[in-house]
């Protein structure tokens, strides 16, 4: 399954994530979502990320991504699927970093690039779901989550830290970071 369509402008939550993506990945990065490839992009440009992976169900989004890395030249370092998901993936990766689609939509409403459910937190539990057989034993995903998201962390079997919260409008944006338990 693919689809084509927009693709997610960097906003608030794209930053939050971003400064910690540049302060913690190493090793193998997949970026899951990865729209306009800014986290992919960013991962790639450290020095201590051997390899990015950059997935999206969107094909304009990988466009869009493969764009960005060739214009900031990382593109030797990545690599590029359209993936629902981790239905294409079958690699193991030290981190994987998610800016997911996370609030409520109506049924009749499907946009991926925000749109993450009826509740919000529907597209956050599949990739929870399949997230722990995609890391490397020591491996960690880098995430942001809404208030907005009908979506409860403890169920998943990872243990949960919050690394950041930002008041945004109407939602508290939460940066956390994910390691199987």
């Amino acid at each position: 399954m693919s689809y084509v369509g927009s693709v997610y402008k960097p906003s608030e939550d794209s930053y939050l994530l971003l400064k910690h993506v540049e302060d913690l990945v190493q090793g193998s990065v997949l970026d899951m979502g990865t729209g306009s490839g800014i986290q992919a992009v960013a991962a790639a440009l450290k020095p201590e990320v051997e390899y990015v992976l950059a997935a999206d169900i969107n094909l304009e989004a990988i466009k869009a991504a493969i764009e960005t890395a060739t214009d900031t030249g990382v593109i030797s370092k990545m690599r590029f699927i359209v993936s629902d998901l981790f239905t294409n993936i079958e690699e193991k990766f030290d981190w994987i970093v998610f800016n997911p689609p996370y609030l409520p939509s109506e049924v009749d409403i499907e946009d991926p690039t925000w749109a993450g459910g009826e509740k919000g937190g529907e597209t956050i539990e599949r990739f929870l779901d399949g997230a722990a057989s995609h890391l490397t034993p020591s491996g960690s995903i880098l995430m942001i989550i809404s208030s907005e998201t009908g979506f409860i962390p403890n169920d998943h079997g990872y243990v949960w830290e919050v690394i950041e919260e930002k008041t945004l409008f109407f939602e508290m944006l939460y940066c956390v970071c994910l390691s199987p338990s």
